[in-house]
């Protein structure tokens, strides 16, 4: 009872850097020290596990970083029937924590408890932390922090904490209330002070008395956080407690709460529940189905992404997710708290496809609405204006249906089936509601999925196809069979990748002809996303299933060409399996897989450099506009648009793919959407239309994470919307991600693109060695994929730009020279302009001011000619840099100023902080002298320029290699050049040279 979390005490920190909100808590943080600023008084409620304590806690933190005195009151369940236990603990809180000089000077202060409750750490705090209350070993008395206090109140609290007798008349409750009182306003004449009580709801009922009396006489120095859990099963309104007398609304408050002063706190978003998985070093490729489990409660998702990490073999996304052990045991928790005739309620709820209030009601249950009320109160359901359900989570329905016997879930779909109003559901509630397969009742579910196929429900026509397979008597093995091929591939077309698995896995445990058995395996493999490292032995089979059979093969051989690729980096064997499917597929006829084929070698032609790309995708292109194929991802008139993009043909780009959108809403799968918004996104970063692309970005992440698939391509794509017009933080945080979710899921080719993303914003942010690091991993990937065209990653420059930074100025120069010579014969014109800019830049570090000026003053016009804007920015950055180096700070100043104005036309706002920076090498305030008043200083390169700085701030040789990420041989040696250069022979002298 009343103990904080392990291992803290409170501590008294006069300067400390502000801790970081906890994930996704940022804002309501905010809201939390704005409501204690102004009302000093917060109420932090919501349901369990959904973060309420870390919020507090991160609160408290920041109120020591500012000095504040901080007291924890953590209650537990047990403290509600135990009368003054809540109080008793706040004295001796009180009592072990702080003594005050004049009230019992010398006497020591006694140590905590040597076992307290364990609970959430805070982060960024010191190594002590916050002591919460608990019983002290020598007494609450002999601390002497009460030797002021009267002596009935002195008595009272004794009688309180059982240091002294009870009287038979027990305590004077004026005295104690009096005594509180003045314990906590003593306490804020040391300094502000920030009270938490962390389980209001258990607060016993004298206690919360006395605390609601002191608090009320408390001053404003007193700040309070109250954190409830609330307990919907006990309001006076229900009809689950015999006997229950109503109470008055505020009897379990501190104080009346307000509007103002009560903060809900919300699930977290997918990407936030991203993010969690990330900080806690738990797999986040799967964060979107996670986020649909837990229904964005932290407790819940970390508990389910634990249950993947410690599975034995990888999830793959096909297969469901592992919902046993602790995950399962919080969802029981949840529902356990609820009464049994809710769970009866919530049990229907969970079995119906469209649950609502009316519909559980006529399906037997009289009491819904106030049974979902109820539930409704303690966050398992949201109930809409109509009646229609929603769980908050998905782990609650599949735990209800989960632990219900077969006699309950079977008698809830026999009611259901008689009520529904939809022929569809009705044939699935009676299908599921006997276990005995039935010829007749198969033939009607497969009737009703190819309804709901028909009425645009994919997902439900799956499941419907697979129930219909599974009710097919096994008599009728070859009906079931050829069910089970319908249901893999409906799953398929529905990118219901469990549903693929479960047919697929059925199916081949039958004695199924290797047709049947290739069609299910290519289901599952076109569900697989990303992920294709894991199926290798699918392939092999599907392989052997489709000797014979040449449609098969080229089938087969196309699934082939994509695995090559994205899971084993190789493109020319990835080419060499598209041209043999395309070959297959035209020989037997096949024009829409032909197409498939060809727009993949396509691809890979383009990757090696082949000049052959255009013409294979022309063929591709002419194929589809005959056949006009059911979807379009992965299709050539998409890969037409990459190219254009690719090639900064931007407004083509744009405006085709736009003229796509009907299609893709009317027709396309959640994967088209999820391309088509990726590939927006990316032509309007080129383009500098920056708000356009974040939005774009954003839409195809959401998608992403809703419909559970792999999150890398999307964070990639939000990381280069990011760093063209929203922050180089979040762009790099993106990138990490990406990177992250990229390794779990053996995607070669975003991995690389990813590590891209993060060396550039690594390398824009003056990250030299990190860049430096992330970016040859860039080249290494590149060259093992044997990648020629350098228009589809532009590293090179990048990595030119990071190597001259280094010092490692011939090998920049090697690598545009490398570069420029397989641009020029691909016609990647803007590939040059890139390496220009780098090539100007080396141009500076050599000396040759003029001709850099020169160079960067054509390549940033020839930027705005091409339409790329926040190139033209960048180029005119450079400039600036070099003009600097020429002294010329007029000129300088210009290019900055034109740079400026370019990004902010852009919406490009961290390229426009960036350009109204101090530039490097000025002080601010430095005026008219700044570079000009040392010259010396233009002769060094930019990574000299650095080592000089730190050390002449001091720093050692083996400090500023550290800080440099070099050796202490080349500070050394690079030293050495810095002393020649400004002719100085000691640090003094470097110091003083450095100065303006």
């Amino acid at each position: 009872m009343g103990r904080a979390p392990r291992g803290r005490r409170w501590w008294t920190v006069t300067t400390a850097p502000q801790s970081p909100a906890p994930v996704g808590r940022h804002e309501l943080l905010t809201r939390l020290e704005r409501a204690l600023h102004t009302r000093g008084r917060a109420l932090l409620t919501g349901p369990a596990g959904v973060g309420k304590t870390e919020v507090a806690l991160a609160e408290a933190t920041r109120a020591e970083a500012r000095g504040e005195t901080v007291l924890w009151l953590a209650t537990l369940p047990s403290d509600r029937e135990i009368p003054g236990a809540a109080a008793a603990a706040l004295v001796a809180s009180v009592a072990a924590t702080v003594t005050w000089p004049g009230l019992g000077t010398g006497r020591p202060v006694p140590e905590p408890a040597a076992t307290p409750t364990p609970g959430p750490s805070l982060a960024g705090g010191p190594a002590s932390g916050v002591l919460g209350s608990g019983v002290l070993d020598s007494g609450v008395l002999a601390s002497g922090v009460f030797d002021q206090l009267p002596g009935p109140q002195r008595t009272a609290v004794a009688m309180l904490c059982r240091e002294a007798p009870i009287d038979a008349g027990g305590w004077d409750p004026i005295a104690l209330r009096l005594g509180i009182a003045k314990i906590l306003r003593a306490l804020t004449c040391r300094g502000p002070v920030l009270l938490v009580v962390d389980g209001v709801q258990h607060v016993d009922a004298d206690s919360a008395d006395l605390l609601r009396f002191a608090l009320h006489l408390a001053p404003p120095a007193l700040r309070v956080v109250a954190v409830e859990t609330p307990e919907p099963y006990a309001e006076a309104h229900e009809p689950y407690r015999e006997g229950h007398r109503a109470e008055d609304p505020h009897a379990a408050h501190l104080w009346v709460p307000s509007e103002a002063d009560v903060l809900r706190v919300p699930p977290l978003h997918a990407d936030e529940i991203a993010e969690l998985l990330i900080h806690h070093r738990l797999p986040s490729r799967m964060a979107g189905r996670i986020h649909r489990a837990s229904g964005g409660n932290p407790r819940l998702a970390l508990a389910v992404g634990r249950s993947l990490a410690d599975a034995r073999t990888p999830v793959h996304h096909a297969e469901a997710l592992t919902l046993s052990g602790r995950a399962r045991d919080l969802a029981r928790q949840l529902l356990g708290a609820a009464p049994p005739a809710v769970r009866e309620t919530l049990l229907l709820a969970a079995l119906a496809l469209r649950p609502s209030a009316t519909l559980v009601r006529r399906a037997g249950r009289p009491t819904a609405e106030a049974d979902l009320a109820a539930a409704e109160r303690a966050d398992l359901v949201s109930l809409s204006e109509d009646g229609s359900v929603t769980f908050t989570a998905g782990l609650l329905p599949s735990t209800l249906v989960h632990d219900a016997c077969w006699a309950e879930r079977s008698a809830g779909h026999a009611a259901l089936a008689e009520v529904v109003d939809d022929p569809v559901e009705a044939v699935r509630h009676r299908a599921l509601a006997t276990e005995r397969p039935d010829e007749e009742l198969a033939a009607e579910v497969a009737a009703a999925a190819d309804l709901a196929r028909r009425r645009g429900n994919s997902a439900l026509a799956a499941e419907l196809a697979l129930l219909a397979a599974e009710s097919t008597p096994g008599r009728h093995g070859t009906r079931r069979i050829a069910r089970l091929v319908d249901a893999a591939e409906e799953a398929a077309r529905a990118a219901r990748a469990d549903l693929a698995m479960r047919a697929a896995t059925d199916l081949l445990a039958r004695d199924a002809v290797p047709s049947d058995r290739v069609r299910a395996r290519l289901a599952v493999l076109d569900t697989a996303g990303q992920g294709l490292t894991g199926l290798d032995e699918m392939y092999v089979h599907a392989m052997e299933d489709s000797e014979g059979d040449t449609a098969l093969r080229a089938a087969v051989q196309l699934r082939l060409a994509v695995k090559y690729v994205l899971a084993d980096g190789d493109p020319e064997r990835s080419r060499t399996a598209a041209v043999e499917s395309a070959a297959l597929a035209a020989s037997m006829g096949d024009p829409r897989l032909a197409a498939q084929a060809l727009t993949v070698q396509a691809r890979m032609e383009r990757a090696l450099g082949s000049p052959d790309a255009e013409t294979v995708l022309g063929q591709a292109r002419a194929l589809e506009r005959a056949e006009r194929p059911l979807g379009i991802r992965n299709a050539a008139q998409i890969l037409t648009i990459r190219h254009a993009l690719f090639d900064d043909r931007l407004d083509d780009a744009r405006d085709e793919l736009n003229a796509l959108l009907p299609l893709v809403q009317r027709r396309g799968s959640v994967e088209d959407t999820i391309e088509l918004f990726s590939t927006l996104a990316a032509i309007e970063s080129r383009r500098g239309a920056c708000a356009a692309a974040l939005a774009h970005a954003g839409q195809s992440l959401a998608l992403t994470l809703e419909a559970g698939l792999s999150p890398g391509p999307a964070w990639y794509t939000l990381a280069l919307a990011e760093t063209a017009g929203g922050s180089f933080a979040r762009a790099a945080s993106y990138a990490r991600r990406s990177v992250q979710a990229s390794e779990e899921e053996g995607d070669r080719v975003f991995l690389s693109r990813s590590r891209y993303a993060l060396g550039r914003v690594q390398l824009i942010n003056g990250d030299v060695a990190a860049a430096l690091e992330t970016l040859r991993r860039v080249q290494a990937d590149e060259r093992a994929q044997s990648t020629v065209d350098p228009s589809m990653l532009r590293w090179h420059e990048e990595l030119a730009e990071a190597l001259l930074a280094q010092d490692a100025g011939d090998e920049a120069l090697a690598l545009l020279a490398e570069v420029r010579p397989v641009a020029e014969r691909l016609g990647r014109s803007t590939v040059l302009l890139g390496c220009d800019r780098a090539y100007a830049l080396c141009l500076a570090a050599e000396g040759r001011t003029d001709e850099a000026s020169e160079l960067l003053t054509r390549t940033a016009d020839c930027f705005g000619r091409a339409g790329l804007p926040l190139e033209r920015g960048r180029a005119l950055i450079a400039l600036a840099r070099v003009e600097r180096r020429r002294r010329r700070r007029s000129a300088a100043q210009s290019a900055l100023h034109e740079a400026a104005s370019v990004f902010e036309r852009a919406g490009a706002a961290p390229w426009l902080a960036l350009a109204s920076e101090t530039p490097a090498g000025e002080t601010a305030g430095s005026g008219a002298g700044g570079e000009e008043s040392v010259p010396a200083l233009s002769s060094l390169t930019e990574a000299e320029l650095r080592l000089a700085r730190l050390v002449g701030q001091g720093a050692s040789n083996q400090e500023a290699a550290a800080k440099l990420y070099l050796s202490v041989k080349t500070v050394e040696a690079r030293l050495t050049r810095i002393y020649q250069k400004l002719d100085v022979r000691s640090r003094a002298q470097l110091a003083t040279a450095l100065r303006p």
